[in-house]
């Protein structure tokens, strides 16, 4: 019984890793959201600003926690003929929708705040300072939970989590910070300026997330990848005359796609053709390109020949294979 059964995990390895990424978020998730309600609750009843925008934080990381799964959960749903890339871009998708939300719940905060400034009213230190930090202890275990369990350097998904929770465990010190000045000194403003800086922090991580997923959602080129580059090393390959109408987008994080026209010389059979095929989609692998579709075409093929599809003669070494 006792050592026979070991796992043949070394061949599925990435699923046992995106498991592993789904079992501490689970974990992850279901602690923050049951934290921020109480953390809520006890903004509304110590009646503490830097309470309540640490809260509005820990939703937008409970956000960020279920978007995650959901996209985990949805993200391996088949592909199917309505949805040719399976339900990889919900990940994008949620990643705006939670960004866009947190700018929303910062600027609440903002305003609430320019109101406390003027007339600090009343907050209940001592109930301020028990919840904020059990608060920083819940999110320190959250972080290192997520740090020992999961894949925090290379998905996106994961690692927008996990910043989140990070940026958290200020948010806490931060309201602790505020409970302290108010019980020793009596400073009433510390509350609002505690929340301040939360909201501050809030509305950048919403502002980057917001950006990042509208990126992609309208196509863009992803950031670790240069076309320029991309262009060159296909024309290097052996047997590539001239590569043009290049266009490279991401589907979700991590997943990113090329279609470009190849020229080839029109002697080469299907055989020589397909072998070039290989070797270029081989090399895009390498440059992180995991999906590519490929023309080729002779170069008889009276085509225009610009790089991208509306760039003009400018385009860099638009007509380089007429040199040939």
């Amino acid at each position: 019984m006792s050592g026979h059964n070991h796992d043949h995990g070394h061949d599925h390895g990435h699923n046992h890793v995106h498991t592993n990424n789904k079992k501490v978020l689970l974990i992850s998730f279901i602690i923050i959201t049951a934290y921020m309600i109480i953390e809520a609750v006890g903004g509304v009843l110590t009646n503490s600003l830097a309470l309540l925008s640490d809260a509005g934080h820990m939703l937008s990381d409970s956000i960020a926690l279920g978007v995650a799964l959901l996209a985990f959960t949805f993200g391996t749903k088949a592909v199917n003929t309505g949805k040719t890339y399976g339900y990889r871009r919900f990940e994008i998708l949620a990643a705006a929708l939670n960004g866009i939300t947190l700018i929303g719940i910062s600027i609440y905060i903002f305003y609430e705040a320019i109101e406390r400034f003027t007339n600090p009213p009343e907050v209940a230190t001592s109930g301020m300072l028990i919840i904020s930090t059990i608060g920083l202890l819940i999110n320190v275990f959250v972080a290192w939970l997520m740090m020992r369990g999961s894949d925090t350097k290379n998905n996106l998904n994961m690692r927008g989590a996990y910043l989140h929770v990070l940026s958290d465990m200020l948010g806490s010190i931060g309201a602790i910070t505020a409970a302290l000045l108010m019980m020793f000194f009596g400073w009433g403003w510390a509350d609002p300026l505690a929340s301040v800086i939360v909201a501050a922090l809030v509305l950048r991580s919403g502002y980057f997330v917001t950006k990042t997923s509208l990126h992609v959602l309208m196509e863009g080129a992803p950031k670790n990848v240069d076309l320029n580059e991309i262009v060159d090393s296909i024309r290097r390959v052996d047997g590539v005359k001239g590569v043009h109408d290049v266009h490279i987008w991401s589907i979700t994080s991590s997943m990113n796609a090329l279609t470009a026209h190849i020229v080839v010389g029109g002697d080469k059979t299907v055989y020589e053709t397909e072998a070039i095929l290989k070797k270029i989609e081989h090399m895009l692998e390498h440059k992180e390109i995991w999906h590519a579709t490929l023309q080729v075409e002779s170069e008889r093929h009276a085509h225009d020949n610009s790089l991208l599809c509306t760039a003009k003669a400018n385009a860099p070494d638009a007509h380089a294979h007429h040199h040939h």
